[in-house]
């Protein structure tokens, strides 16, 4: 189930390690010490049941940023690179890492260190690896894994009487404006929700069946699958007020 995130520090040191299929398993470190590219494979490992941690992935499927302070200046910088097979999923990544629309820097290149046809040969004993299963995922260093859950399986890892939420944001492809929408939304529900929750965007041009299994004939529409009743917001994503009235009983 996954669990609310902690705010993100003003200060921090992100790695963001993807798979092919697209899914992405993340961390978070305030202390700027650690490299954790072990950790995010062997956290794919036990995500995606894997029969060994896939190494394999680092660099070519990596992203990294560092927001730091100028001793200098005393002003805020950024820096953020991501290899050229990962550099499409800059909006999602400045989603997860609270960053607007922060354009990632393409990380230095080696020639054949991320040869396509070496890679493949991973797909047969990784096949996982290769699969779309919409997964975010942040990694903590205590053991915690945060997920953002395949649609498949997120309402069944609700039982009745759970008190977490279970979110549906459909949009029409990612935009900058998709990117605004889900930093806002994370925003709101870090701050207003004291319970669990999971949040999954579907993409409505890639799932077109889920759209209309969930009543969605426009875009963006938020849908609240639990707790009961199912209730929707279409259009109006930017309203945090009509959003927590959506959220939360009447008499909170």
């Amino acid at each position: 189930m996954n669990q609310n995130h902690p705010q993100l520090p003003e200060l921090f040191k992100g790695i963001a390690l993807f798979t092919p299929g697209g899914d992405l398993i993340y961390c978070i470190d305030p202390n700027k010490q650690g490299r954790w590219h072990l950790d995010l494979c062997a956290g794919l490992q036990e995500m995606l049941g894997l029969s060994e941690p896939p190494h394999f992935l680092v660099p070519c499927y990596t992203a990294t940023i560092d927001k730091w302070l100028d001793p200098r200046s005393q002003e805020l910088r950024i820096s953020a690179e991501a290899y050229p097979l990962v550099r499409r999923h800059q909006a999602l990544l400045n989603a997860v890492f609270g960053i607007d629309n922060l354009v990632w820097q393409v990380a230095p290149w080696q020639e054949g260190l991320c040869d396509s046809i070496v890679l493949a040969t991973y797909r047969e004993q990784f096949p996982q690896l290769w699969e779309e299963n919409d997964l975010v995922v942040r990694f903590e260093k205590n053991g915690l894994i945060n997920y953002f859950l395949p649609q498949n399986d997120e309402s069944s890892l609700l039982p009745p009487e759970s008190q977490g939420y279970v979110l549906r944001l459909f949009v029409s492809n990612y935009s900058v404006a998709t990117e605004r929408i889900l930093q806002n939304l994370y925003k709101l529900l870090e701050e207003s929700l004291n319970c669990p929750y999971t949040l999954k965007v579907i993409d409505v041009f890639k799932h077109p069946e889920q759209a209309e299994a969930d009543q969605v004939s426009a875009t963006p529409t938020l849908v609240k699958v639990w707790p009961k009743p199912i209730k929707r917001i279409v259009g109006e994503i930017e309203d945090m007020n009509k959003i927590l009235r959506l959220l939360l009983p009447p008499d909170v």
